[in-house]
Formats: C-alpha cells, structure tokens, sequence
C-alpha cells in the first residue's frame, strides 16, 4: 500500500484578500476554501490547487 504524499497549503504568507475577486492576493483562494484547508481530504486538496492554478493562471494572462 501506498502512502498519500501530503498536499502542502498553496499559502505563501501573504495574507490580503482582494475584495474584487474574492481571492487571497498571495494564494488565491476564497475565505472558505483558507478557513476549511485542514479539514479538507486529500482530494479536496488537490481539487482546491488546481483551482488556485487556474486563478493565478487567469490572473496573468
């Protein structure tokens, strides 16, 4: 059996929600998604970085 690696927060310490997107200026996630990340499952997590990728990604292009 394998083991799950964990998923380590997307926080990089700067803590500054935008209040036109609703996301974290530094991880880009919602409040919600911030207040649950230590209850979330390892496929929450993983749901929860993609959606942070798509955001930054959308953020910068």
């Amino acid at each position: 059996m394998t083991k799950e690696v964990e998923i380590q927060s997307p926080c990089i310490g700067v803590c500054s929600m935008n209040e036109t997107t609703g996301f974290c200026h530094g991880c880009y996630r919602t409040i919600e998604e911030i207040q649950q990340w230590w209850d979330l499952d390892h496929q929450q997590k993983q749901e929860v970085v993609l959606k942070v990728s798509e955001r930054e990604a959308q953020q910068f292009s």
